[in-house]
């Protein structure tokens, strides 16, 4: 879909950044952006999370391991075109992988949810990094699970250590491409619990998601990619 041209409700750019004291908000106001400080925690971290409830309830974190040991960090786009979670010493502690450069990105915050960076200029819906791709204990509508085996990217959920800790916990909920593909959950590196196989409908060994008016699954497999969606 054509993206329509942002403003700063919902957009990091060169001109407008975020830090401790303001957030983002997604244009249908489902999602926000900014920094928390989870449980009893005195750290702090670049987070989305539900709007529109009363709990705050976290779906994505950036800075998962490195996080702010105060509240003077901002998110802001430096010089050639970054994008990037700057410390209260100007250490750059975290910035997205982009797949391409350019001079003026834009941080946009999506009604779905999703961070993504494109080109200020770009209308097209070509993004250089998407926050989908790296997904942490959530697994959102429009979110996929799996690898693909041309770039070797692979998206799986893994669970906080602790309320306090967003760092990568000891489960793992991922796609396992060999043989007839499956849904996998591991605790470290002890299998706990597997859907089984995929039949075309469902997952042989757990029961059939009934057809709803919400979201649909399915499973994506050719030779390029592999994922469960």
């Amino acid at each position: 879909s054509i993206l329509k041209v942002s403003n700063t409700d919902y957009t990091i750019s060169k001109t407008y950044s975020i830090s401790c004291s303001n957030t983002i908000v997604s244009s249908g106001g489902s999602f926000e952006m900014g920094f928390f400080s989870p449980g009893n925690s005195q750290n702090t971290y670049l987070g989305i999370w539900y709007k529109k409830i009363s709990v705050k309830t976290v779906v994505w974190v950036a800075n998962r391991e490195i996080p702010l040991v105060n509240s003077s960090g901002i998110l802001t786009v430096i010089d050639p075109g970054i994008l990037a979670l700057v410390n209260g010493t100007g250490s750059v502690i975290w910035s997205p992988n982009m797949t391409g450069s350019t001079r003026d990105p834009v941080a946009q915050l999506m009604e779905s949810g999703i961070l993504v960076v494109r080109d200020s200029n770009d209308q097209s819906g070509h993004f250089l990094w998407q926050s989908f791709d790296y997904p942490c204990d959530t697994l959102l509508p429009g979110m996929k699970l799996g690898k693909n085996f041309v770039t070797g990217l692979e998206r799986h959920l893994s669970s906080w250590k602790s309320s306090d800790d967003p760092a990568p916990g000891e489960f793992t909920y991922w796609c396992d491409p060999q043989g007839y593909p499956q849904n996998i959950l591991n605790y470290g590196s002890v299998e706990v619990f597997r859907t089984g196989p995929w039949n075309g409908i469902g997952f042989s060994g757990t029961p059939i998601v009934k057809p709803n008016p919400y979201y649909t699954y399915g499973l994506v497999f050719s030779n390029t990619v592999f994922g469960w969606r």
